[in-house]
């Protein structure tokens, strides 16, 4: 497998935000970026934080599920206890939210606004053990500039 170059794929998610900082604009550009970068890939997207849930944002890959309660499967595992999590096989994760079966490994990592979590960035493959820790300090980067460069302010996220 290919290493991802997160240099550059930072410095096309800066031009991108430049562009239009609105958080839908972003993340629906960011979500295609990532999927368009990364190898071995069948979901990149985020979860907003909304009326106490976590609601589909702007993803690329099949449907995917619509509400997580905070503190189950993955992504609300990640929202509860504010921290990157990543799972080498979805089977081994205990209360893992099946939205499509052929994801067999994820990577979920915090977006913040305002102090606390607003988001998360969900990432799945179809491919065991795919996310590293290169992985993780490359996504926490993506999404630091995310954190830094978005106008948050427009968004109906319950910490705003």
């Amino acid at each position: 497998m290919e290493r991802t170059d997160y240099g550059i794929i930072a410095v096309q998610l800066k031009a991108l935000i430049a562009a239009e900082p609105n958080y839908i604009s972003v993340l629906a550009n960011a979500s295609a970026l990532l999927m368009e970068s990364m190898e071995n890939l069948n979901w990149a997207g985020f979860y907003l934080v909304m009326e106490g849930m976590l609601k589909v944002g702007p993803f690329q890959g099949k449907p995917a599920c619509v509400l997580i309660r905070r503190g189950k499967g993955v992504c609300g595992s990640a929202w509860n206890d504010d921290r990157t999590i990543i799972v080498p096989d979805v089977h081994d994760f205990p209360g893992h939210i099946a939205c499509d079966s052929e994801s067999l490994s994820e990577i979920v990592v915090p977006i913040h606004a305002g102090g606390s979590v607003v988001a998360v960035l969900d990432i799945d493959s179809p491919e065991k053990n795919r996310f590293s820790e290169e992985d993780k300090k490359g996504l926490e980067q993506f999404v630091r500039l995310l954190e830094e460069s978005v106008d948050w302010r427009k968004a109906s996220l319950d910490s705003l």
